[in-house]
């Protein structure tokens, strides 16, 4: 798990995506729903689609569930990787937990770490936000 602060490049890029999330059941649907619209937009290749939006939902969800309250989701794309960032109230840092194999859920984080190339999380004025990165390659 990587708990440092969320790589950079030069200077700061500004966010191609701010998205302001409801606090209920529709922000997963509502966020998968806009990133992948951005992905159309920037033309990023299908072979990534599935994960970012799988990943973007279990970001979202967990926000939802474990955080003090979703707040928004924020997605960045530099130099051929993409970065998403959730936002939330809570304090309580993501842990990457191994769940019973017997259990239907607890498996958000195990995902996102195998479908990213690298996540974590960082404090933020108001709560945190817990990010993932891929790399997309060129984008047209």
């Amino acid at each position: 798990m990587t708990t440092s602060k969320m790589p950079t490049r030069g200077t700061t890029t500004p966010a191609t995506v701010r998205l302001a999330l409801p606090d209920d059941v529709t922000a997963p649907a509502i966020a998968r729903h806009a990133v992948r619209a951005k992905l159309d937009e920037l033309a990023v290749g299908c072979e990534w689609r599935d994960d970012i939006l799988l990943a973007t939902s279990e970001l979202v969800t967990n926000a939802f569930e474990h955080g003090e309250r979703p707040d928004r989701l924020e997605l960045r794309l530099s130099e051929g990787r993409l970065v998403i960032c959730v936002f939330d109230a809570g304090q309580e840092v993501p842990r990457l937990k191994e769940p019973s194999p017997e259990a239907a859920r607890s498996r958000g984080l195990q995902l996102v770490h195998v479908l990213s190339q690298e996540w974590g999380y960082e404090p933020c004025a108001g709560g945190k936000y817990v990010w993932a990165a891929f790399a997309v390659g060129p984008v047209a």
